[in-house]
């Protein structure tokens, strides 16, 4: 019911989701009298999709803090809900960031050792993916809970590399560098044998896949994310203005336009849409506010994979290992 773009989003990427796979079953939470209004709705109870009614929604601007005491009639707490009460196997939301990560630790909960959850994206790069978190849910980390965000963050990246390599972002490269809570986790990250621990790496190296994983604070992490996709939407505008100039650049854009069409498909941000909340002890994955229908539907297909990957059971088993309590 929330996001920039409302239930129609929603909607239509659920139907394309449950046409795409047939192992999926689709609950939409929201004001049903609303949701019914629209014409591909009557088409839902064949898609294996169904409806949950709410009567109240969250605001994309609502102080977090209000909506957990007073919006337990939302159409993201009873969203929530079902997840906890093992009614669904995953819920994915365009909403409040902060209203979400809220209701989600106060009815999911964090593992034993996870202090706070941390918001984990699939970023592109040269070859394949790098996953960076925390990308905005703790603007200020202790060492061991930097800690905790590689472990958790090698884990997600153990399903497509089995030995990712586990970076920190930083200032430089030199041991010396960096503030003492970074120094205090680099020696945290190699002390665990677990983790293929690579050093520091500076923000201008996140595409080059030197890293699988990139551990930082969240302030820092939505700091990068942010100037990432800027700057992707400022050279995607350069390039088009360029090929628009005269005649001529519009005859040479037209003859390598399929490779530009290749590369934009490639870069483009709603394939790499849906952020997870890893910490907390159900699959949650926020989709970008102004996600389209085809990002809400990348956010489902990731929320799909971790249950298939069972990423929170694993996650769970990782920080139960003995050499995990020792360091808390």
């Amino acid at each position: 019911m929330s996001g920039d773009l409302g239930p129609r989003v929603a909607i239509s990427a659920a139907q394309n989701f449950t046409a795409r796979f047939t192992d999926v079953d689709i609950v939409l939470v929201g004001n049903e009298q609303q949701l019914l209004t629209f014409s591909s709705v009557k088409k839902l109870s064949r898609q294996r999709i169904s409806i949950l009614n709410a009567t109240e929604v969250v605001a994309m601007d609502e102080d977090p803090l209000h909506a957990l005491r007073h919006k337990k009639s939302s159409s993201m707490w009873l969203a929530i809900q079902t997840l906890n009460n093992n009614d669904t196997d995953a819920c994915v939301s365009a909403g409040n960031t902060g209203a979400l990560l809220a209701m989600g630790k106060y009815l999911l909960k964090t593992f034993p050792g996870v202090e706070r959850p941390a918001i984990c994206k699939a970023m592109p790069v040269e070859q394949g993916q790098t996953y960076l978190l925390d990308l905005g849910a703790n603007t200020n980390c202790t060492p061991e809970q930097l800690y905790q965000f590689a472990l958790m963050g090698k884990i997600l990246a153990s399903s497509t590399n089995t030995n990712p390599r586990v970076g920190l972002l930083n200032i430089g490269t030199e041991s010396t560098k960096g503030t003492e809570v970074i120094k205090a986790a680099q020696d945290l990250l190699q002390d665990d044998s677990r983790l293929n621990f690579a050093g520091y790496i500076e923000a201008n190296k996140i595409f080059t896949g030197e890293m699988d994983v990139i551990v930082c604070d969240g302030f820092h992490g939505n700091v990068a994310l942010k100037t990432c996709e800027g700057t992707a939407r400022f050279i995607a505008k350069k390039i088009q203005a360029a090929f628009k100039r005269n005649w001529f650049t519009r005859i040479a854009g037209g003859i390598i336009w399929p490779l530009l069409k290749q590369l934009r498909t490639e870069l483009d941000p709603s394939m790499y849409n849906g952020a997870s909340f890893l910490g907390l002890q159900k699959v949650l994955v926020k989709s970008h506010g102004n996600a389209n229908k085809r990002a809400f539907m990348q956010a489902l297909i990731v929320a799909r994979e971790q249950v298939i990957q069972n990423i929170p059971a694993r996650i769970q088993q990782e920080l139960s290992n003995e050499s995990f309590s020792s360091q808390q």
